[in-house]
């Protein structure tokens, strides 16, 4: 479903204009880090921004004025990513900022330079510090030290932004308010990714079955924080070691990849342990008819076979788009700016 047939519902009506600048001058840390409402509104954002740029962008008188004219985001690349990249920097042109790359070979962090005074010396220059890390230390530490609004485009445990992309997603096959009741599986690693997606379903209402090998299992505290989302959203969380299990009546079924970077030495010994995890048709049919498959790219055929990846289930592209969207929307909302 395309969002111009979902536009008129993607709007929230009577909303303030400031009602999507939550994030001014707040850093993006993960999921469990922000508010329920804080999250929707970021969806709203994201939902309006994309109708502005690309869906309908003939229909909306353009800005005299950018809304990120003279602004500037560095980003912090300790790990490549494609999507991540290249999101950050089209949509900081499309709103008329710059995006600075910087990888491990163009500074020093954690080198021969601290941290501390990494961030010291980009908020001097730059609006706003994404960061591609390693560490999650390393995201506190950037956020402890940097004057500027500091987002974490993926540490260790977690990976907010791309959360935003996948709900965003789900919001255009479902409408807005639509992951609430719904169940959302995954299966897989108990990972970094998993970490902000089950946290963000359980804010909207939703409910979430997770399958991971023993030993695999999502970390206790984002266990705990998504049971707290659930007192208040109504959603179910449930947890378990057999794929079928968690797919069962599900919506939505979403993976990532097995083996991280860093990790390609464990890869014989990992798809070992996951033997079984891997989603296709057969085991999708415990599925509900119409789920839904997710996978946050890149993608590796042990996770996914080619029939579902590249089949009427997959929405893998658009939620690969809608990173675009959702970095746009938070950056706004740093920037105390927005389109609604």
């Amino acid at each position: 479903m395309f969002l111009s047939l979902l536009a008129p519902s993607l709007r929230s009506p009577l909303l303030p204009r400031s009602f999507s600048t939550v994030l001014h001058n707040s850093h993006f840390k993960s999921i469990s880090a922000i508010t329920p409402s804080t999250l929707r509104s970021l969806l709203d954002e994201a939902h309006a921004i994309k109708d502005k740029y690309r869906t309908n962008p003939t229909s909306h008188s353009q800005p005299v004025i950018p809304p990120l004219m003279n602004k500037s985001v560095a980003m912090i690349f300790m790990k490549r990513s494609t999507r991540t990249r290249v999101s950050t920097e089209t949509g900081v042109a499309l709103l008329g900022g710059h995006a600075l790359f910087l990888a491990p070979s163009d500074i020093q962090l954690g080198v021969n330079e601290s941290v501390r005074d990494t961030a010291s010396v980009l908020s001097r220059f730059n609006d706003v510090i994404l960061a591609r890390v390693n560490e999650t230390e390393t995201i506190e530490e950037l956020c402890k030290w940097s004057e500027k609004p500091v987002i974490n485009a993926l540490c260790d445990k977690y990976h907010p932004l791309q959360t935003l992309a996948d709900l965003m997603t789900l919001e255009e096959k479902w409408g807005v308010g639509g992951v609430k009741g719904k169940t959302v599986s995954w299966v897989g690693d108990g990972n970094n990714v998993l970490h902000d997606l089950m946290v963000g379903t359980a804010m909207l209402g939703g409910n979430v079955s997770i399958a991971t090998p023993k030993g695999y299992e999502p970390d206790a505290d984002v266990v705990e924080r998504c049971e707290e989302c659930m007192e208040v959203g109504g959603g179910k969380l449930k947890l378990t070691t057999v794929a079928a299990e968690a797919v069962e009546g599900a919506d939505c079924v979403a993976t990532d990849t097995w083996i991280s970077m860093g990790e390609e030495d464990q890869y014989d010994a990992k798809v070992a342990e996951f033997s079984g995890y891997q989603i296709t048709e057969s085991l999708l049919k415990n599925a509900n008819e119409q789920a839904l498959f997710m996978h946050c790219l890149p993608r590796h055929e042990e996770e996914v076979d080619d029939e579902v990846f590249y089949g009427p289930r997959s929405v893998v592209w658009q939620e690969a788009e809608n990173r675009m969207w959702t970095v746009m929307a938070v950056i706004m909302s740093m920037q105390g700016k927005s389109v609604l």
